[in-house]
């Protein structure tokens, strides 16, 4: 099924030329054909047709239609002088015109009839005179090409009616021939008539894709002048940056190793690497701001001076165990109670509020150090004021000092109230001696804290206190707006059998309302019920009221933040965000300060301050390792011990490290099981000494960034001494339970009596029965005894340890 074939000679005679003529154009502008049977191209009659065109110009347009003027002088003879003038004028420009009209036309549309009828279709020869007798016209009717001016003309041109039958035979006639020429040559026309009009189509196709390659390099041309704007974030992967660019990603990695930086496609950069790298590559950058949810959801605009009013003080009671904590709060209680009132206030929600001189104050009932140290871990400055409970008989106790480093790290200010003075015993003054050690000098010895001397059991001095709290509060002027969505921290939560998870929050800025919907942590809710510390329902609640809600999804963790919200699907996928975001960080290494990051962390600008905790056998030496530290301040970091003690380490100093960012630091003391395991979970770095210079030598190395170290510990297992046998020539065998790991056979070991260690040395023998053993596993007894000490005595805990060797 080829192109339909048009030779030379069928091209000379459709002209009415020699073919020697159409021989000589095709040699002066192409290639002369071998012979009169060689099948042109569509080039080379594309050459023949604007030669003859070009040198057989027409008067006018007339010329073109001068048949169908003859057709129609035949029926008007008025109108035969002015068309013979038109017919006379043909020429073979009009020929040319008509050829290539037919051949166009005959290649565009499904062929009827067969190059011999093209061949027919051709008028006079060049020269002659224009037919003009209707026998000559026939063969121009006949072609479909005229067809179309007729219609134009006739009809429109003048007002006379169209003789349709004449059309309707030539119709016929036509149809006749295609279905004759059909039947001969077996249905094969119309598959060549198709490719025939595909040939007939590749002068446009190719005009176009010429036009199309012109305009997509001038697309090109305008995109190199002006530079490709890329937007980027604060970190992106090379291969985005690549894609971003439009460039390949060996140009990225190529352009970055020129800058001296070594990656590959699918490491991070900052912003800083790749804008450098993205303008070298002939790019514009624009930094991408990322608008996260969290900062669509959540309003955290500052409020202006205006919308602020004054808000109660949160107030929370810390104190050593039995120095009268619970009984303060419940003498205030009672003393703000109406006489009405049966039974008190309800005491479920863990947080109230009092009316003093017509001013309310709110009470945090929780736990003194373990709420702080939590809450403060997470960031929630929740209480405004402190008071330190003291009772005038004890004095200052450990749990009172931790409060007070508690209070001082979170930066809030603290009130001393001097219990129990109506005992016998009490000694004020030796308190306020004590408390001049911690750096709380009171205002009656010209220093700034506030110490109210009162009795909570039989009422003295409780009103004194409270006024001065009134005053402390008016002093920081506490504001807030309450022309806001609600936010503020959850004091507690719990899971009610009835109600589901129930919640108490403080509400710190703005108003939360019933129906709200609230987010906190990665528990999402719409506040269905809120009460107040009475239990009386309420349907908002302002700044600084602590009320109980049920309605969230899940119990919130302690110390979280919450936020009333006002899209309850963008607060749903915030919580799965923060879901995912959360296991990844429990799946991944926590970054705490230790010894061997810390030059990295201060030269990174990370850190200013080292706080410490110091840990030691008696106070002399907790006294003399904290001087000792802190002179080791210098311009770069400011060295900190923000809690001394005596004793081992237990788990509360492991939680306020933990939440200070602070380094244990032990004298002679081991932590217990329980601060182990806090240590670990936590990350907290415990370093054990037996002499102070080692312990300064290795901070002072440290924050020089030469720390280096060769060895460290690793712990192997802790034996209980459950009896012990003197034997002659052997000394004291202790009979021992292993509590946990295993002891392995000629290991260092450590004696710790009552958290103390007494004796550190080497394992002098062990034995299962009468049996030496290689090692004893967790839960099996053994015999043991220690090189050159004999001092074992029943409830030693015996620690086995390796020096393992750190690789550089």
């Amino acid at each position: 099924m080829g192109i339909e074939k048009y030779r030379v000679h069928e091209v000379a005679k459709d002209f009415g030329l020699a073919t020697k003529t159409i021989t000589e154009i095709l040699g002066k502008y192409a290639s002369a054909p071998k012979n009169h049977m060689q099948v042109l191209t569509d080039h080379e009659l594309s050459l023949i047709f604007d030669y003859l065109t070009q040198h057989n110009q027409v008067a006018n347009i007339q010329v073109i239609y001068a048949d169908a003027y003859q057709e129609k002088a035949k029926e008007s003879p008025k109108a035969a002088p002015l068309q013979q003038a038109a017919a006379q004028q043909a020429t073979p420009a009009k020929q040319a015109a008509s050829v290539q009209q037919t051949a166009s036309v005959q290649q565009a549309r499904p062929a009827q009839q067969g190059p011999s009828a093209q061949r027919g279709a051709a008028p006079a020869r060049p020269g002659a005179p224009a037919p003009g007798g209707r026998a000559q016209a026939k063969p121009v009717i006949q072609q479909p090409t005229t067809r179309i001016p007729q219609k134009k003309i006739v009809d429109t041109r003048k007002g006379g009616d169209v003789n349709l039958a004449k059309y309707d035979e030539r119709l016929e006639a036509l149809g006749g021939e295609r279905a004759e020429r059909m039947q001969q040559k077996g249905g094969k026309e119309k598959f060549r008539s198709n490719n025939q009009r595909r040939g007939g189509m590749t002068f446009s196709n190719k005009r176009r894709q010429d036009e199309a390659e012109k305009m997509r390099r001038l697309q090109l041309e305008i995109a190199k002048k002006a530079p490709l704007k890329v937007q980027i974030p604060d970190e992106i992967s090379v291969g985005e940056l690549a894609s971003r660019m439009k460039k390949t990603g060996a140009e990225v990695v190529k352009c970055l190793m020129k800058n001296g930086v070594m990656a590959s496609l699918s490491q991070i950069i900052d912003f800083d690497t790749a804008a450098i790298i993205a303008e070298e590559l002939g790019c514009k950058v624009e930094k991408e701001v990322v608008v996260t949810i969290e900062e669509r959801l959540i309003d955290d605009h500052e409020d202006t001076a205006e919308d602020l009013i004054p808000r109660a003080p949160v107030v929370v009671v810390m104190g050593h165990v039995d120095h009268g904590k619970t009984s303060l709060l419940d003498t205030i209680r009672n003393t703000s109670v109406a006489s009405g009132e049966a039974g008190g206030i309800t005491q479920h929600i863990g947080a109230y509020q009092v009316q003093v001189n017509g001013k309310p104050i709110t009470f945090l009932d929780t736990p003194g150090h373990e709420a702080f140290t939590s809450m403060r871990a997470r960031g929630a400055m929740i209480t405004d004021i402190a008071i330190l409970m003291v009772a005038a008989d004890d004095g200052i106790m450990p749990q009172t000092v931790e409060s007070i480093n508690h209070a001082k790290a979170a930066g809030i200010p603290i009130i001393v109230a001097i219990n129990k003075i109506d005992k016998e015993n009490a000694n004020p003054d030796r308190v306020m001696q004590q408390l001049t050690e911690y750096g709380l000098v009171p205002e009656e010895w010209g220093g700034e804290t506030i110490c109210c001397r009162v009795s909570a059991k039989k009422n003295i001095g409780i009103d004194n206190l409270l006024e001065n709290l009134v005053l402390l509060a008016e002093v920081q002027e506490l504001k807030a707006n309450p022309n806001r969505a609600g936010q503020g921290t959850v004091i507690e939560a719990r899971l009610d059998k009835g109600r589901g998870p129930v919640a108490t929050l403080l509400v710190q800025n703005g108003t939360l309302k019933q129906g709200d919907i609230i987010i906190a942590g990665t528990a999402v809710g719409r506040v269905r019920v809120m009460t107040d510390y009475k239990g009386n329902r309420l349907t908002q609640a302002g700044p600084s009221v602590p009320v109980e809600i049920a309605g969230l999804s899940e119990a919130p963790t302690a110390g979280s933040p919450f936020f009333a919200v006002a899209d309850e699907r963008m607060a749903r996928e915030l919580v799965e965000q923060r879901k995912a975001e959360e296991k990844a960080k429990a799946a991944g290494p926590v970054q705490k300060v230790s010894l061997e990051n810390l030059f990295d962390q201060i030269q990174a600008g990370e850190r200013k301050e080292l706080a410490l905790i110091v840990k030691a056998d008696v106070q002399g030496s907790v006294e003399a390792v904290k001087a000792s530290l802190e002179k080791l301040s210098n311009d770069e970091v400011n060295v900190r011990v923000i809690h001394g003690g005596v004793g081992a380490i237990n788990e509360s100093d492991v939680m306020l490290a933990a939440s200070s960012g602070a380094i244990i630091v032990g004298f002679n003391v081991r932590p217990d099981a329980a601060a182990r395991d806090g240590a670990i979970r936590q990350n907290v770095d415990m370093r054990m000494y037996r002499v102070i210079y080692d312990c300064i030598d290795e901070i002072t190395a440290a924050m020089k960034g030469m720390l280096a170290p060769k060895f460290r510990e690793v712990v192997l297992g802790h034996a209980e001494v459950r009896q012990t046998y003197k034997v002659s020539g052997v000394g004291t065998v202790a009979g021992c339970y292993v509590q946990d790991g295993k002891i392995v056979r000629a290991c260092s070991v450590r004696v710790v009596r009552d958290g103390i260690v007494i004796h550190e040395g080497q394992l002098a023998s062990l034995k299962r029965f009468k049996d030496d053993a290689k090692e004893v596993a967790e839960n099996y007894e053994c015999g043991m005894t220690v090189e050159k000490f004999n001092d074992l005595k029943e409830g030693d805990i015996i620690e086995g340890f390796t020096m393992e060797e750190i690789p550089r």
